[in-house]
């Protein structure tokens, strides 16, 4: 697996290889996954109910830590604490800060895939 200094801003690599033993393959399959999730769950999270959106970050955190997505995981806290405090006002501002992350995590991912 080649590593550039750009992927290892957006994924902790030694978790990833810890997570699959090193097998390359395995890591390709889980940061694909990872990616369907993130164009999957990101729409929701933008636009869905609140409960939608609650259950969207979560599954987005869960991912995120799963292949060591750092940023991305705790960008998806935040914003699953904020909704559970709707009356703070920041909900916009983590999805902003989400949504950053993920196109972050999604362009090095594109990065790797084009190598």
């Amino acid at each position: 697996m080649s590593r550039s200094p750009t992927d290892s801003q957006e994924f902790d690599l030694v978790h990833l290889d810890r997570q699959t033993f090193g097998d390359a393959a395995l890591q390709d399959e889980l940061l694909r996954l990872f990616d369907e999730q993130c164009a999957r769950l990101m729409p929701v999270i933008a636009g869905g109910t609140s409960r939608e959106r609650a259950d969207a970050a979560h599954t987005l955190k869960g991912a995120a830590r799963a292949v060591g997505a750092w940023p991305v995981a705790s960008r998806a806290e935040a914003f699953e604490e904020a909704l559970a405090r709707p009356a703070s006002g920041h909900v916009a501002g983590h999805v902003d800060s989400l949504e950053a992350a993920v196109a972050a995590a999604r362009a090095a991912l594109a990065r790797r895939r084009n190598r």
